[in-house]
């Protein structure tokens, strides 16, 4: 494999058996071209950021190493989520998949379609807590401590039950 670059996939869903939709994501994740799914934290559930006449999120983090550019490897989650049925019905609101691309190595890239790292990664519990399971020494690009964070939007986060990686 030529140069990877180690980043972190962020899932969520709460429609559409939400497990279900986290794991067929993670499938895809493991089977995605120039990329190797290394690890995946444990599913957690939360209440949702926006709206409170949602159900409940179960969210997840997972670790790769890609040789996809930052915006190759977004179209790709993208199209997962395509795929898998997304629609944005509002801001915040319900979806059966989300896949945000939180950190790529130790790049920072502000754009129209891409913010790395994920300009709200450090507000959510459901994002900093599968980071530090996956990676308690973790560094932001700007040096950061992960271990350092107090994310201003708790939801309650339970951890609910350790996740396997899919193979390949």
């Amino acid at each position: 494999m030529a140069e990877t670059t180690r980043c972190y996939i962020g899932l969520g869903a709460n429609l559409n058996d939400p497990a279900a939709q986290i794991r067929t994501a993670l499938q895809a994740l493991a089977r995605l071209p120039h990329c190797r799914l290394l690890r995946v934290s444990s599913l957690y559930g939360s209440k949702p950021l926006g709206p409170q006449d949602q159900p409940d999120y179960l969210n997840a983090v997972a670790e790769l190493d890609t040789q996809l550019e930052p915006l190759a490897l977004l179209d790709a989650l993208q199209a997962q989520e395509q795929q898998q049925g997304r629609i944005k019905r509002r801001h915040w609101g319900e979806r059966c998949i989300d896949l945000d691309l939180l950190l790529y190595g130790n790049t920072t890239m502000r754009s129209e379609r891409l913010n790395i790292p994920h300009h709200e990664l450090h507000n959510r519990s459901f994002v900093v807590e599968p980071l530090r399971e996956l990676c308690p020494d973790l560094q932001l690009p700007d040096g950061t401590a992960l271990a350092s964070l107090t994310p201003t939007f708790g939801g309650e986060l339970v951890r609910i039950a350790p996740l396997s990686r899919p193979e390949g």
